[in-house]
């Protein structure tokens, strides 16, 4: 294998890892471009969508297979957290909503932990090691299928952002909450529709961990500081960005992992971002305030 065969393997497993992160910072940056708050309790509903993924999986239900269930039902729970506490216990306060998700994180891993544990587990699915020949390299089955899949909902979630009502009542909230009061959208309903978009994409990326990943109470914290990385590379708010910026970040770190060694693989990671903090604030898809 030549060194431009293991420079493009690395590029290409980037681009795998980078779907999945892509799809992480999506939920993220969606809570931020309609509610404009950094939802601190993304990392533990990550964890807890890859623990339901694991009991499924103990149930006899494939990973891919609960994907659709599961998505489904954290739409609805993070539906039910936006209307029912956060909504309610913010008292319209922006800084009453982060202390309020920092405090449900703080609530769900420790009942992670209860009822789980601090051990580490995994799950084992026959395709786990499959592998596809591209000639130049070997592609794991289950990054291909992220890949695929990860893509897939970003266009769904594009044609829902773009063509539907519900899609529009976000938007018009994301670019004015008092207008769209005012023409009668229900705000505090997209709010919680927002909210529960993002914790279906949670679900959905939990799915597409399982089979190469290990669960972990605490396994969302790692994965939600490198989407807040790509949300402010890409642009808060900004769903193109965050899709670019994961692909981008999944390369750099491949990349990174090849020159410096796996350890330090989001080495380049936490460089880039400072640069790009220094060069462009807003990020690369962002906008002036």
């Amino acid at each position: 294998m030549t060194s431009l065969d293991i420079l493009a393997a690395a590029v290409l497993n980037g681009l795998m890892s980078g779907a999945v992160y892509a799809l992480i910072a999506v939920g993220l940056t969606l809570v931020y471009g309609v509610l404009h708050i950094i939802n601190f309790a993304h990392g533990a509903i990550l964890s807890a969508a890859m623990f339901a993924a694991y009991l499924a999986f103990q149930a006899g239900v494939d990973p891919y297979v609960a994907m659709v269930p599961l998505a489904l039902i954290f739409f609805g729970l993070g539906y039910g957290l936006q209307r029912l506490v956060i909504g309610p216990a913010s008292h319209g306060d922006d800084r009453n909503i982060l202390l309020i998700t920092l405090g449900l994180s703080i609530v769900i891993e420790n009942l992670l932990l209860a009822v789980f544990n601090s051990d580490t587990r995994t799950v084992d699915v026959a395709y786990g090691f499959s592998t596809l020949d591209l000639g130049f390299t070997f592609l794991a089955l289950p990054r291909a299928a992220a890949f695929g899949v990860s893509c897939l909902v970003a266009v769904l979630l594009w044609i829902l952002l773009a063509q539907t009502d519900t899609g529009k009542a976000i938007r018009a909230v994301a670019k004015e909450k008092l207008g769209a009061s005012l023409a009668g959208i229900d705000v505090a309903h997209i709010y919680a529709v927002t909210f529960g978009l993002g914790a279906a994409c949670l679900a959905i990326a939990a799915c597409l961990l399982l089979p190469t990943y290990y669960v972990h109470p605490r396994v969302g914290n790692a994965y939600v500081l490198v989407a807040f990385t790509i949300v402010v590379l890409g642009g808060m708010g900004s769903i193109p960005g965050a899709i670019a910026g994961g692909l981008f970040v999944g390369v750099v770190e491949s990349l990174s992992g090849l020159m410096f060694g796996e350890s330090l693989g989001q080495l380049g990671i936490f460089v880039i971002f400072i640069l790009v903090l220094l060069i462009r604030p807003t990020g690369l898809f962002g906008a002036k305030a």
